[in-house]
């Protein structure tokens, strides 16, 4: 039987005190009673002595000091399991709010996660197909990676995650496939965006769906990628699949977090974010990858948003610090209408090399992304000499590059929202890129592939099929 409290010591936005409190316990989850019978949920984020600090998930306002019964529940936050979760949709506290009536629980679990020993994780192999060239082809995700995709204000990242969730699939068919999808903080709109295309695109039976809207309070945004992390640990972990989460935008997250520490009166870091913001980013992303005595994978994909497109921003910084690579959306390209517009030079995968290949991709994977790569670079370098001396003295050789620049964005990376490409097929476009350079320049090549592969006639033909306008 557990004792129930009567009054409250302070009350200071989402925040309550209480004292005389015996045998509570760090993260414990609390239900407090307000005087007309209402009940919320809270949890234990401090501890001194006798004296309990309570973030409280609602609102505060009209909390009675006298009035409000406290109940503490013994256990932390978790959250009801089972194969049912997949095809619902939940708010950022883990309710369901699709109508469809609740879910059939087999388990609950904690939602700050289980601590994966480092020993039992294995290293990741195998890759998820996006569908986008640009990821796909040069920057490869792999199975149990952490990839982000750094973005900015008013960049395409809401309908590029849509396209990643409605197109990713696994290469061979007959293993087990699902996405946990998170949004922090998004508007209504934004919201019914993801609904519309989740169900159009007939993928919502293998989707589970978290939503937290802007005007939720923070306190269910700190909780959201936790709930869809803890769903994804679950479907990965114990139900062997092979899960993809997407989180967006964990610039909203990190947001709720300062507004949060400063409530507390904690010593700010840099920019006003808590000294603790790596750790706390670290505690999720570190909950991917692969482990031993499962056939599942639990992969991430976190979109963040670059507060004025700073790279070195705490946020982006800090995630490229855990995670391993990036994905940066370009505002430039987008302002040329290009779609998805994935600057690739400075995105990067670190675990593509081991996830690509004879046996996993195809044999001339390395090769033909390191060429697009050397090629792209020097583009940019005929760029800046054509803003310096002009284009009509660029030689031929150098405008040929323009052109190949050209076709690469608009064609490869500017594949468009609609379009799902098969990684063999972004790698034979690669090809048909590479043939409009000459011969010789093409040093990432062997004469083995090139022979196979190098067709300059078949490529001029196609990409003046395309009609791609200057």
């Amino acid at each position: 039987m557990r004792t129930l409290y009567q009054g409250l010591s302070n009350i200071n936005g989402p925040l309550v005190a209480l004292e005389g409190i015996e045998d509570a316990s760090f993260d414990e989850l609390v239900e407090l009673y307000d005087e007309d019978g209402s009940q919320q949920l809270g949890r234990i984020i401090e501890i001194k002595g006798d004296k309990v600090l309570i973030q409280v998930f609602g609102q505060t306002e009209g909390m009675s000091r006298t009035n409000t019964q406290t109940k503490f529940t013994g256990r932390p936050i978790e959250m009801g399991l089972s194969e049912a979760i997949l095809g619902r949709s939940f708010n950022g506290s883990g309710q369901v709010i699709d109508g469809q009536g609740p879910i059939y629980v087999e388990r609950t679990q904690d939602i700050n996660g289980r601590v994966m020993n480092p020993v039992s994780r294995i290293y990741p192999r195998n890759y998820i197909n996006t569908g986008v060239s640009a990821i796909d082809g040069l920057n490869t995700l792999i199975r149990g990676q952490k990839l982000p995709i750094f973005s900015g204000s008013g960049l395409p990242h809401n309908e590029l995650a849509a396209q990643i969730v409605r197109q990713a699939r696994l290469h061979d068919e007959n293993e087990s496939f699902g996405i946990v999808f998170a949004a922090m903080g998004v508007k209504h709109d934004v919201a019914a965006f993801f609904k519309k295309a989740f169900m159009e695109s007939g993928v919502m039976d293998h989707v589970v769906m978290f939503l937290n809207m802007a005007n939720d309070p923070i306190i269910e945004r700190i909780l959201t990628p936790r709930f869809a992390l803890t769903a994804a640990e679950y479907l990965a972990f114990e139900k062997n699949m092979n899960i993809l989460v997407v989180m967006s935008d964990m610039t909203t997250y990190c947001e709720a977090l300062r507004e949060y520490s400063a409530s507390k009166g904690e010593i700010p870091g840099r920019k006003g974010y808590p000294g603790y913001l790596y750790s706390d980013l670290a505690s999720m992303y570190e909950r991917a990858g692969c482990v031993e005595g499962s056939t599942g994978s639990l992969t991430q994909i976190p979109i963040l948003t670059m507060p004025n497109d700073d790279i070195s921003h705490p946020i982006p910084d800090l995630t490229g610090y855990i995670t391993e690579g990036q994905i940066v959306l370009d505002r430039n390209m987008t302002q040329q209408g290009i779609y998805p517009p994935i600057n690739v030079l400075p995105s990067l995968s670190r675990l593509m090399k081991d996830g690509i290949g004879k046996g996993l991709t195809r044999e001339d994977h390395q090769d033909v992304s390191s060429q697009l790569f050397a090629s792209y670079a020097r583009v940019i370098d005929v760029r800046n000499l054509a803003s310096v001396i002009g284009l009509d003295e660029l030689s031929k050789e150098d405008q040929n590059y323009l052109e190949f620049g050209r076709m690469f964005e608009q064609v490869f990376v500017g594949q468009g929202s609609k379009t799902n490409r098969f990684v063999d097929d972004t790698l034979d476009l690669g090809w048909l890129l590479v043939s409009l350079l000459p011969r010789h320049d093409l040093d990432r090549l062997s004469d083995e592939l090139l022979d196979a592969h190098y067709d300059p006639s078949r490529a001029k033909t196609y990409f003046e099929s395309l009609e791609v306008g200057h």
